[in-house]
């Protein structure tokens, strides 16, 4: 994890639907330095605890049950696509799955994990700059730092493999797409303190980063995604999995810590998102 100051910055852009431009403030919190790996992902899925280790940590400021804690089933593809499992991103999971993984960690470890917001996830990728990618505006410089369509041979790759954003963040621009806690809407005009969306339906759900299937544009610190139906074509499952997004090779996560942990209550509320 990488401690994240809290601050203010310029958020969105005059493109497209990444507008209007607006002030944003966010509390400190503390980042994963690196996407969620398959090796740690199939750890959630199949459920390999160790026994003798305590679900719940005297003075801790989470606890939770572990075995209380669902796990993602297999999903009906295989998981690495034949790009590789150790040290390389898991992809597919639906934006509840990577909130529930979050949940699984936060037992795990007594500390309370969860998915970055639409802001926070800007906010650090950006790392202080006001430019297209954290590194400048130029695109050409984006192999350094990138995975993309121009570059990647049309797969994900180890992260970590490429230079970080200032803030020590890898892969912040490609590799894989990152889910945020957020529903996908239009920005508001008005200055805002660490603004969150809460989800009240499926689709679309918001999505940053940009993957290895996309073009430098893609890539930006401000640019968006959002999830859709179509991510599940190939589930075969009636009704569709909550799990996974079978056709979304793409996407994958990373977590992060507030500083100030909130209520239970409100714990539970993060990692209970409408599937």
């Amino acid at each position: 994890m990488k401690p994240i100051p809290g601050g203010s910055f310029t958020m969105g852009s005059p493109k497209n639907d990444e507008g209007p431009v607006h002030k944003v403030s966010v509390d400190a919190f503390w980042m994963g330095e690196f996407e969620i790996t398959w090796d740690l992902y199939q750890l959630f899925m199949s459920r390999e605890i160790d026994v003798d280790r305590p679900a719940k940590a005297a003075g801790s400021e989470v606890s939770l049950d572990i075995d209380a804690v669902s796990g993602a089933t297999t999903p009906y593809v295989e998981m690495s696509f034949g790009m590789g499992t150790d040290g390389y991103p898991a992809v597919c999971m639906t934006q509840y799955a990577a909130s529930k993984f979050c949940e699984w960690l936060s037992a795990m470890t007594g500390n309370f994990y969860r998915l970055p917001t639409e802001a926070e996830w800007e906010y650090a990728c950006k790392a202080g700059t006001d430019s297209d990618y954290s590194f400048g505006n130029d695109p050409y410089q984006l192999n350094e730092y990138a995975w993309s369509a121009n570059n990647s041979q049309d797969k994900y790759q180890k992260v970590g493999t490429k230079k970080p954003n200032p803030w020590g963040l890898h892969d912040m621009h490609g590799n894989v797409a990152e889910w945020t806690l957020d529903q996908y809407a239009p920005y508001s005009k008005a200055s805002q303190n660490n603004p969150f969306i809460k989800p009240t339906k499926t689709y679309p759900r918001s999505v940053r980063g940009g993957s290895y299937m996309d073009d430098p544009d893609q890539l930006r610190s401000s640019a968006r995604t959002k999830s859709e139906k179509g991510w599940k074509v190939r589930d075969p499952q009636i009704p569709k999995s909550k799990w996974w997004h079978t056709d979304a090779q793409f996407v994958g996560f990373r977590v992060v810590r507030p500083v100030k942990t909130p209520s239970a209550q409100a714990q539970k509320s993060y990692w209970k998102q409408k599937h």
